[in-house]
C-alpha cells in the first residue's frame, strides 16, 4: 500500500475515533431515581405487584432480625423452636422468609429471644397511639 493511502487510512481512523469520543462525551446519560425504577420494574404504588413486593421485603427483614437475635443469644434453630413450641423447620422458614407467620408466633419468637418488638399502625399520615 502506498504511503499516502496509509496516511489517509490513518486520518480516517483517527477522525472516526475522535468523533466517537466527542459524541460519547457530549451524550447525556439518563439517570433514574429508585422510585422510578421500582415503578418501572416492580409496579406502581397501589398495584398488587408493588404490595406483594413490600410484603415480601418486610418478611425478609423480619426473618433477618429473628436470625440475628437468635445468633446473638447463641441459640440454634432447634433450641429456639423448643422455647417457642414449634419445630426447627418453622424457625428456619421464618428466618428465610419462606412462609408467613401469625403475629402470635412472631411474638412468641421474640419473647423467647427476650427481645422487644414494636408495631406501628399508620392511618394515612398519622400514627395511631394506644392510650
Amino acid at each position: 500500500m502506498p504511503a499516502n493511502e496509509i496516511e489517509r487510512a490513518e486520518r480516517l481512523r483517527d477522525n472516526y475515533f475522535n468523533n466517537k469520543i466527542k459524541n460519547m462525551a457530549t451524550k447525556e446519560i439518563k439517570t433514574y431515581s429508585l422510585a422510578e425504577m421500582k415503578d418501572k420494574y416492580i409496579g406502581k404504588v397501589g398495584t398488587t405487584d408493588r404490595d406483594e413486593y413490600k410484603y415480601e421485603l418486610r418478611m425478609d427483614v423480619l426473618g433477618k432480625m429473628i436470625k440475628s437475635a437468635r445468633q446473638e443469644r447463641h441459640l440454634t434453630q432447634e433450641e429456639l423452636g423448643r422455647f417457642v413450641g414449634v419445630q426447627k423447620a418453622q424457625i428456619s422458614k421464618l428466618e428465610s422468609s419462606v412462609n408467613s407467620a401469625t403475629i402470635d408466633t412472631i411474638l412468641r419468637v421474640f419473647k423467647a429471644l427476650k427481645a422487644e418488638i414494636n408495631f406501628n399502625v399508620k392511618l394515612e399520615d398519622n400514627f395511631v397511639k394506644l392510650a
